[in-house]
């Protein structure tokens, strides 16, 4: 149990005192009513004793009493009605709360820290009251009248006659059969004389005399004067007087009109409780006083007539009476007790009571004991057990015969007045009211067993009970507290005889008693068990005993040595239940929000839950609407597990309170919605138009839109690419302010600086809502909540905070949502629009709208209904206005060490743009874009640029990773074709017939890689868009023809294109922007085309120089037979190069057109030529020349656009390849350059193009296709690929556990490169006649020339021996032999050819293999020789005939 202000030996003698009753003459009433007090009320302040009184019990010792207390009231001749006492222990209650500034006692408890009130003021001030509202009952004589004073006015013509009056009027109620209310204690009870006299008024010397006759009649112990107003009430209160009425008044009035918002108030006068009955401060006011001397056949507990029969005190009948009350409230606020008495007064009436109970009260109660303990020991002449035992035997009639169970349906019998059992406990009770429990304790314990035998239950239960008391308060504690007798008394009471006032008053001290000895445990079931919700009071609820009695269960739950705090706590919820249900709300709320600490963020999710409605209803009840909305806010914002329905009860109570909360202030701030859930990290912000949607064959640019998806690689490409062009514009170097452009900004996007927007250019705001709720959700009137700052350039700075979505959008317009659905447990992004009209600073704060739900059955009604019309009436009803913020966290800072060891966080912006001013905006639509090609397919496709802003636009670029996807054409108007229909099947190549007989020869041009855009020193990834006059006008638009080729990877390709652009006007924060489209090209297999180069053995050329090449090129049709690919044709082969040039085909096939069906493979041979020395020496570096060899009638013109472009770009990105491998660090440079000299010499640059036609079948229509494909040719003898080779997993090698020995890397040039050094020539006549019978020795003279390929000078060995490693080379090379010098030694300079005049000799005829010198070279400053392989490549045969 709580702490209490009494111990409890002090609260158990103060609850049971000596009871006196008043009777008042109606004058000496008036005299005591000008303090505004009845008599007894004029006594209470001073009826406890200042000092120790003595008096001697049966055995002659002196007892001490301390304290003593007695208890003065005006007679009342009716009981007190059961529901007017059930009405003021409402009302006590209801009236004691919680002082608003008191400190809780802070319990830590395992993991629980607790706020727990000490005291329980309410409870203390209920059982204070209760005790002494106590009916008076037969079976127990505590509350029974020991003496009666009666008062009578020395201002009365005859007080004495007076006197004699009340003295008849007590004898008549108290022994007349009409009054059985109120009880005395014994009849002759002692009658007290009082003589008020009006010190202010009366005559001082008339009141003596009538004393000193009173004290003749009566006795000096039997009567006093007592001297009251000494001053009159009307005089100026030039002094303060205490008021030492008002605490004892207070503590039962029903005043406190706070009280009355719980429950009615229909009892019609004040209440103040002394003892078993209570006087009334308004009884004069409700009732006159005509001719009976006293009122007091009305108990002040009776109720009003008028009032409701059932007596219900939650009737709904509390409006009218509590009217009544505030003017009672009115009334006696301002009286003022005691007006006319003087602190000399005060110690009159205290010097009175002293009197009366030292000469009047304790020598009758000494008396009486006397009296009564010597008729008790006159009864033990006889034994007991034969007292006993006659007893029964005499007394037949008095017990009737009864069962068991017949027992327990009936308190048992009624004895007389004068039976010798309720002698003794008379004499018990006395000495219990005079704390004598020694003696009270022996009395209680005989009269138990007198009561026991004769089953009287009620009796025994009554003495059970004292005993139980009287054995606790004994001084030395001489025997250990009898709990079971306490146990058995309440079971009796509750069970057999049904009086649960009794019961109630038992397990109130009991409790008391066990909590004093910290049997906490013990006392907490004892007051549970009379909590059950079946007991009843007499036909009253008892709701609010169960509630106070749960209440203190619960402190005693915490109150033990190891706390149970979820025991404390369940039943504070089932205190705050029937506190509830008594009407008691402030109380029922208090426990509900004590209970909530223990339950608050344990997992008791629907305990939690519970509570929080609860505590959301009794404070909206209590008009507490802020704790309504904070505790209906929680159960909606925790992960509820509530069904479907109860979350929507929750969620309307909720909207409810919150509509009520918001009438109360409709101009305050809009307050923060709890619902639905904001993702604030995940809030997107656009800058920008919406995307527009393809219009047939007019396909707007992608850019950047919030239904993509982020991704991190996919941004850095961009950021490349605009870096790209960027630093081109800027002479190659990024500017230090230089931040990329972003669009769109989320999490993953840098957001710490200010992110720029354009006026007249839209903001987007994507918020991601969910629902954590079962039921749907309904937003309408959504938008954008925003504060804005214009700033003008001419320095004036006025800030207007805009919060209000109503205002006139005069700088910033902002769009609104009408309705916004959200789905049960559905998460749902909304985009919602700002439009700047001014340029400043705008910051973004967060949404608002109008929170409502739509009912479930909204949907079937709504059927066949006008659109909106249900949600239109819903949202009258049930929609409340707010806002929640947009705050986002930025990132955790990580840079520095103290950002490392500290969390800090960094600034997140996106929701702060600065508005600048105008801008270019560029839009690109592309037409005819294809979404799929053919590996290296040409397809001719237009781009769209349109200006759509009111500013003109400069210095349009394109920057693209993939520069060899498309082209816009090269920089000469001539090289570009006009339009696809200028040509024979509408060829997206420039084409010209030519004359079939000139097949096989080539047509040569040339072109400079400059005019491509392909120059020295240039970036081949920033293509400048070749617009008119280089500016777009505000509104006009250019369309120009874009060229795309199939990349040459079957698969699907994502291209990046950033078009960037700049204002004519150059403007401080804005210097660029830019538009990202991203080409999705879906790529199948068309050709595979593989190419070698080799050197010719024939010598001869146009110049008769030597250095022709044969070119092989193999073609294979791998297109597989879904794209409806019938045949390609290859049209034309041409060759571009610094150098070389195809010449002519070799092709033996009388075949012009090469056709290659599915799966084909197709051979050419072409015969490739140096360029002519005057046209390599005219030539600029950057000149190529291109030759094309055709195969039909018409002839692509390879220098010109796309063809010359793709070819130029392809270079390009194979050159970028090359870069990237690192080379080989030598450290001899002599070696060095030996292998720069050598490779020189095998290395060859000749690109091939293939051109070709697919005849395609879709939709029975045939098309043609077109494309090239490009071969580029390094080197001699290595064999080139058009398409990227696959690299192969290198082959699993056994782990080597040493180092090998020789780790350098060979800076020797390879035998194969050596081989290519020389390059050698056997000239001889392909077949010689030789009459052989008439010279048996055929000499036939060949020339073997000698060619150096190389720039340095070369030693050459050539040795005519035939090597002899095996039998089939003699059998082979024996039929011939060189005559004369069989080695030579020479050295040639660089490029230079030498001729060898050698002469082979044969014996008979037949052919033979001139082929066998083998020649060695080597550098000639280095030591390394090796034998070229040039004789091996090809065999020189010679016929041998005879004539």
């Amino acid at each position: 149990m709580a702490q209490c202000v009494q111990s409890v030996q002090e609260l158990i003698p103060d609850s049971f005192v000596p009871c006196v009753a008043a009777l008042c003459s109606d004058e000496a009433e008036r005299l005591t009513r000008l303090n505004h007090l009845s008599f007894a009320e004029l006594l209470r302040p001073f009826s406890r004793l200042t000092s120790e009184v003595h008096m001697r019990d049966p055995n002659n010792q002196l007892h001490v009493i301390k304290n003593l207390k007695i208890a003065v009231s005006n007679i009342i001749t009716q009981p007190p009605h059961p529901g007017a006492i059930r009405k003021l222990l409402s009302d006590v209650v209801s009236g004691s709360q919680p002082a608003e500034g008191l400190v809780a006692n802070v319990i830590t408890a395992g993991d629980y820290d607790l706020n727990i009130s000490a005291t329980t003021p309410w409870f203390e001030s209920y059982r204070e009251t209760f005790l002494q509202s106590m009916p008076a009952s037969d079976h127990e004589f505590l509350n029974h009248y020991l003496a009666c004073m009666l008062v009578a006015s020395s201002s009365e013509a005859e007080p004495v006659e007076q006197f004699s009056k009340l003295s008849q009027e007590q004898h008549r109620i108290q022994h007349n059969s009409d009054y059985s209310y109120p009880k005395w204690f014994i009849p002759n009870t002692l009658k007290y004389y009082v003589l008020l006299h009006d010190v202010s008024a009366g005559d001082e010397q008339r009141a003596e005399s009538i004393y000193e006759e009173m004290k003749q009649k009566y006795g000096t112990q039997g009567c006093y004067l007592l001297k009251i107003n000494s001053r009159t009430s009307n005089r100026a209160s030039d002094e303060q007087i205490p008021d030492p009425w008002s605490q004892y008044l207070q503590k039962n009035s029903i005043q406190n009109q706070e009280s009355y918002e719980d429950g009615p108030c229909t009892v019609t006068s004040n209440k103040n409780s002394d003892s078993n009955l209570l006087s009334l401060d308004g009884l004069d006011n409700e009732v006159k006083v005509d001719g009976l001397p006293n009122n007091f056949r009305a108990h002040p507990l009776q109720l009003d007539p008028s009032s409701d029969s059932s007596n219900s005190i939650d009737g709904p009948d509390h409006v009218k009476s509590a009217s009544s009350l505030h003017e009672a409230k009115k009334t006696n606020t301002g009286i003022i007790h005691g007006a006319c008495l003087t602190l000399t007064d005060h110690d009159r009436i205290r010097q009175f009571i002293q009197e009366f109970t030292f000469r009047g009260l304790l020598p009758h109660i000494e008396k009486t004991i006397r009296q009564l303990n010597d008729q008790l020991i006159s009864r033990k002449g006889l034994s007991r057990s034969l007292f006993s035992a006659t007893k029964k035997w005499f007394s037949g009639s008095k017990v009737p015969e009864k069962s068991i169970n017949d027992l327990k349906n009936t308190s048992g019998l009624l004895y007389p007045p004068e039976a010798p059992e309720l002698q003794i406990r008379k004499m018990a009770d006395l000495c219990f009211l005079v704390q004598h429990y020694d003696l009270a304790y022996n009395c209680y314990h005989t009269a138990k067993k007198d009561f026991l035998n004769d089953q009287a239950m009620l009796y025994a239960a009554g003495a059970l009970e004292m005993a139980a008391v009287s054995a606790f308060l004994q001084p030395g504690a001489p025997r250990p507290y009898p709990a079971h007798y306490m146990d058995t008394a309440i079971q009796t009471y509750r069970d057999i005889c049904k009086n649960m006032v009794l019961a109630e008053r038992c397990v109130l001290l009991s409790a008391e008693i066990l909590k004093s000895q910290s049997k906490y445990s013990e006392a907490a079931a004892l007051l549970i068990r009379l909590t059950s919700e079946q007991n009843t009071w007499k036909g009253m609820d008892s709701d609010l005993r169960s509630a106070l009695l749960l209440e203190q269960a619960a402190h005693c739950f915490i109150n033990m040595k190891s706390p149970m705090v979820r025991k404390y706590a369940f039943h504070m919820i089932l205190a705050g239940h029937r506190f509830s249900k008594a009407g008691q709300k402030k109380h029922a709320l208090r426990c509900y929000c004590q209970a909530m600490q223990v339950y608050k963020g344990k997992g008791w999710s629907l305990a939690e839950d519970h509570i929080n409605f609860t505590i959301g209803r009794q404070s909206y009840t209590l008009r507490q609407l802020d704790n309504a909305v904070s505790a209906f806010r929680h159960i909606l914002i925790n992960e509820s597990k509530q069904s479907a329905a109860q979350q929507g009860a929750f969620l309307r109570e909720y909207l409810y309170v919150y509509k009520n909360v918001s009438q109360l202030s409709p101009d305050g701030p809009l307050p923060q919605l709890p619902l639905p859930y904001i993702n604030s990290s995940a809030t997107r912000v656009f800058f920008g138009h919406d995307r527009r949607p393809a219009d047939g064959e007019k396909q707007a640019a992608t850019h950047v839109s919030l239904d993509q998806e982020y991704d991190y690689e996919s941004s850095q490409q961009w950021r490349e690419l605009e870096e790209q062009v960027v630093a081109l514009v800027n002479k190659g170097v990024i500017p230090s302010n230089f931040h990329p452009t972003q669009y769109c900004l989320n999490s993953y996007s840098d957001n710490s600086k200010f992110p720029l927007a354009v006026v007249e250019e839209p903001i987007t705001v994507e918020v991601a809502f969910r629902n954590p709720l079962k039921v749907p959700l309904l937003l309408t009137d959504l938008s954008l909540l925003w504060k804005f700052q214009p700033k003008d350039f001419s320095g004036k700075n006025n800030e207007e905070v805009k919060e209000l979505v109503t205002s006139e959008p005069e700088m910033i317009g902002t769009e609104v949502i009408s309705e916004f659905l959200i789905n049960s447990e559905e998460s749902k992004v909304a985009r919602l629009k700002l439009f700047p009209h001014h340029i400043g600073e705008l910051h973004i704060l967060g949404v608002v709208y109008n929170l409502g739900t739509i009912q479930s059955s909204m949907t079937v009604d709504g059927i066949g209904a006008p659109p909106g019309c249900h949600t239109e009436k819903h949202s009258l009803s049930m929609l409340v206005r707010g806002r929640q913020d947009l705050e986002i966290q930025g990132p955790r800072l990580n840079n520095t060490k103290e950002e490392k060891t500290s969390i800090k966080y960094g600034p997140d912006r996106r929701l702060d743009p600065i508005i600048t001013e105008e801008m270019p905006l560029l839009e690109v639509f592309f037409i005819h874009f294809p979404t799929g090609l053919l590996c290296g397919e040409i397809r001719k496709a237009y781009v769209e640029f349109v200006n759509v802003s009111k500013c003109p636009l400069t210095g349009l670029k394109v920057v693209s990773k993939r520069p060899e996807f498309f082209t816009f054409g090269g920089n000469t108007a001539v090289l570009t074709p006009l339009s696809p229909s200028a040509s024979e099947n509408c060829s997206a190549y420039k084409t010209v017939v030519t004359d079939s007989a000139s097949v096989c020869t080539a047509f040569t041009s040339s072109a400079s890689s400059v005019d491509f855009g392909i120059g020295v020193g240039s970036h081949p990834e920033v293509i400048p868009v070749p617009l008119p006059d280089t500016v777009l006008l505000p509104g006009a638009s250019v369309q120009l023809p874009m060229w795309l080729r199939g990349p040459d990877e079957e698969g699907v390709h994502e291209i990046n294109f950033l078009f960037y652009y700049e204002s004519v006007k150059k403007l401080p924060k804005i210097r660029h922007r830019i538009l990202r489209h991203t080409a999705v090209i879906c790529t199948s297999r068309s050709l595979n085309v593989r190419a070698t180069v080799c050197r010719s053995n024939s010598l001869e050329d146009e110049e008769g120089r030597g250095g022709n090449m044969l070119v092989f090129v193999d073609v294979e049709n791998v297109n597989t037979s879904e794209a409806g690919v019938k045949e390609f044709h290859i049209v034309q082969v041409s060759s571009s190069s610094k150098h070389w040039k195809l010449h002519k085909s070799v092709n033996l096939s009388e075949n012009k057109d090469a056709k290659l069906g599915s799966r084909e493979k197709g051979k050419f041979c072409f015969k490739a030529i140096r360029c002519k020395e005057k046209e390599v020496a005219t030539q600029s570096s950057e000149k190529y020349t291109f030759a094309d060899i055709i195969f039909g009638n018409e002839q692509i013109i390879s220098s010109a656009s796309p063809c010359a472009d793709f070819f130029y770009r392809s270079l390009s990105s194979e050159l970028k390849k090359s870069q990237v491998q690192p080379s080989v660090h030598t450290e001899k440079h002599s070696a060095a350059d030996a292998v720069r000299l050598i490779q020189k010499c095998s290395a060859v640059d000749l690109n091939v193009v293939i051109l070709w036609k697919a005849y395609v079948v879709e939709d029975s229509k045939q098309l043609i296709l077109e494309g090239q494909h490009h071969i580029i040719l390094h080197t001699i003898g290595k064999e080139a690929f058009s398409y990227p080779q696959k690299q192969e997993p290198p082959e699993m090698e056994l782990l080597k556990f040493f180092r090998s020995e020789n780790t350098t890397v060979s800076s020797r040039p390879s035998v194969e490169q050596f081989s290519h050094l020389i390059k050698t020539s056997l000239h001889y006549p392909e077949s010689f006649n030789h009459p052989f019978h008439q010279k048996s020795l055929c000499l036939v003279p060949v020339t073997l020339l000698l060619s150096n390929c190389s720039e340095a000078d070369v030693d050459v060995i050539v040795d005519l021996r035939h090597k002899t490693t095996s039998p089939e080379s003699l059998e082979i090379h024996g039929s011939f032999t060189w005559l004369g010098q069989t080695q030579y030694k020479l050295r040639l300079k660089g490029e230079e050819i030498h001729s060898l005049q050698l002469k082979a000799c044969f014996v008979h005829t037949g052919v033979y293999n001139l082929g066998t010198p083998r020649v060695f070279a080597k550098l000639s400053d280095q030591l390394t020789v090796v034998e070229t392989s040039q004789q091996n490549s090809m065999p020189a045969l010679i016929i041998i005939n005879n004539v």
